[in-house]
């Protein structure tokens, strides 16, 4: 099939004429009459024993009949909502036609990490919820995020692994500090310039947040090191343990001929409650929890420093970080894994995918509930928590009804150990190395338009200017970065010339 529709629609790259033949061939109306597809999943009571990937991906003809589904809008709301600003109808009307590494392609052209993105963006909220199904039909979106997956994942099973253009080399240094989904997304635009790029990951591992902050089941790790493969194949470099403002600063790495640099250290710094008996042992940041699981193999016996989890495990907080907290600990042992929140299921800014999946590898939640202190057997390990139930008042500046304690409805829960996860702020370390770098008032690094700081050459993005977001707004941030530092650069290059 594949092959026939090649030929068919694709010979002397007559794209305007395959793509008319596709409106003709399937009226609008007969294309909404289409069942929205869903992605086949791992049994649950299988799946919450092991790492392996709840979400198993679309066959070839669930993601045929999802593509048939896209109007090809002539405005198409979709790419609006996507921070990438990838083409969306036409990736899909590749995939529709059958030139499933032609959608690929199309993909990559905007998109650094697209099996990434298929993943563990979160298209609900983003492109899917500017399609025309949700704002005109009053239906549901375009399965987007499911297809995109199914074109990267076939592309890397079938494929070649399609490059980017690249532009011929041109010998300018670029410094990237950070591999994480922003400082891989400039890495790899960069490139398609012609820049010299090297990225300074701090750990021993590639891959920032999407390898020590989502698990397995959500992101495998090949998945991550397939799309880390394809940059290094533009000619990104990369180096390990390396901190910059400590292994060198930037003024070092100035000296070696970088012109620029883009900053996406990330947000490493876990917050707390500070509440009484934090301190003791059994109760960890999410970060640190999820790092040393996925990063340093601490839920295996075998390692040298295995995590304790124990039996009945709480986890506070109701965000991503909360619920890859929570089912990681269920996969670890624990009898009683909980999640404790202090506003509603509803009000959870964790994706509505993630909480389903965690009611449905039994997972508790205790919502309306908030810690209030920890206690601690004579040897100094966690041992109970006292919590306080909450009612809800008028909305504060997130929008949602603000928590209020309800006075007497103090109650205690066993555990063994609690995990916090509720938000992160920016690691220091970049700032303090630079005093005369401007920051908020939160340590997040300020930007202008183009992502560049204070200081001339200086550009950050991700986490490190946002305190804390998705995968793909710092994948955007990534983009406009490298936009603002290729025009940087060109402006000393055309400075020089004179």
């Amino acid at each position: 099939m594949e092959s026939e529709l090649n030929e068919e629609y694709y010979k002397n790259e007559r794209k305007a004429d395959w793509r008319d033949k596709l409106r003709k061939e399937m009226k609008s109306k007969d294309r909404t009459n289409i069942p929205k597809i869903h992605m086949i999943e791992e049994d649950p009571l299988v799946r919450n024993k092991s790492n392996i990937e709840v979400n198993k991906g679309l066959t070839l003809a669930l993601a045929l009949q999802e593509s048939r589904r896209c109007l090809d809008c002539v405005a198409p709301t979709c790419i609006v909502g996507c921070p990438v600003g990838t083409n969306i109808p036409k990736f899909i009307k590749y995939l529709e036609a059958g030139d499933i590494l032609g959608a690929a392609k199309v993909l990559k052209e905007n998109n650094s990490l697209p099996a990434i993105c298929g993943r563990v963006c979160p298209q609900e909220i983003q492109c899917e919820a500017q399609c025309v199904y949700v704002k005109k039909l009053s239906g549901e979106g375009a399965a987007i995020g499911h297809l995109e997956r199914f074109v990267a994942d076939y592309d890397r099973e079938h494929g070649d692994n399609s490059i980017p253009a690249i532009a011929e080399p041109n010998g300018i240094k670029i410094g990237v500090v950070g591999s994480g989904p922003a400082g891989l997304t400039v890495a790899g635009e960069l490139a398609k310039f012609g820049y010299d790029v090297t990225v300074f990951e701090a750990l021993h591992d590639l891959g920032g947040v999407l390898k020590y902050g989502i698990p397995e089941f959500r992101l495998p790790n090949s998945i991550v090191d397939f799309e880390i493969n394809t940059i290094k194949q533009m000619g990104v470099k990369f180096v390990t343990n390396f901190i910059v403002g400590k292994t060198a600063t930037f003024d070092d790495l100035k000296s070696e001929g970088f012109v620029a640099f883009f900053i996406a250290s990330g947000a490493g710094l876990p917050n707390f409650m500070n509440i009484p008996g934090e301190n003791f042992n059994g109760v960890v940041s999410a970060n640190e929890f999820l790092t040393r699981v996925n990063l340093m193999g601490g839920g295996k016996t075998q390692f040298d420093t295995p995590v304790h989890a124990g039996k009945n495990v709480v986890i506070v907080g109701g965000g991503n970080t909360a619920m890859d907290s929570v089912r990681t600990a269920k996969r670890m042992g624990a009898e009683r894994a909980i999640i404790v929140y202090r506003r509603s299921q509803e009000e959870m800014p964790a994706r509505a995918e993630e909480i389903k999946h965690a009611i449905e590898e039994e997972i508790e939640f205790i919502n309306l509930t908030t810690p209030i202190e920890y206690f601690a057997d004579e040897n100094g390990n966690l041992n109970k928590m006292r919590v306080q139930k909450m009612g809800l008042g008028e909305p504060d500046a997130s929008g949602r009804r603000r928590p209020i304690p309800i006075e007497g409805s103090e109650y205690d829960i066993d555990v063994d150990s609690v995990v916090i996860a509720v938000g992160v702020s920016p690691n220091p370390i970049i700032q303090q190395s630079m005093p005369e770098l401007e920051v908020t008032k939160w340590n997040t690094i300020k930007v202008d338009e183009n992502m560049m700081t204070s200081i001339p050459g200086l550009f950050a993005g991700g986490d490190i200017v946002r305190g804390g977001a998705t995968v793909i707004l710092a994948m955007g941030d990534g983009r406009k970065a490298a936009s603002g530092i290729h025009a940087y650069a060109q402006k000393l290059v055309l400075a020089e010339s004179v």
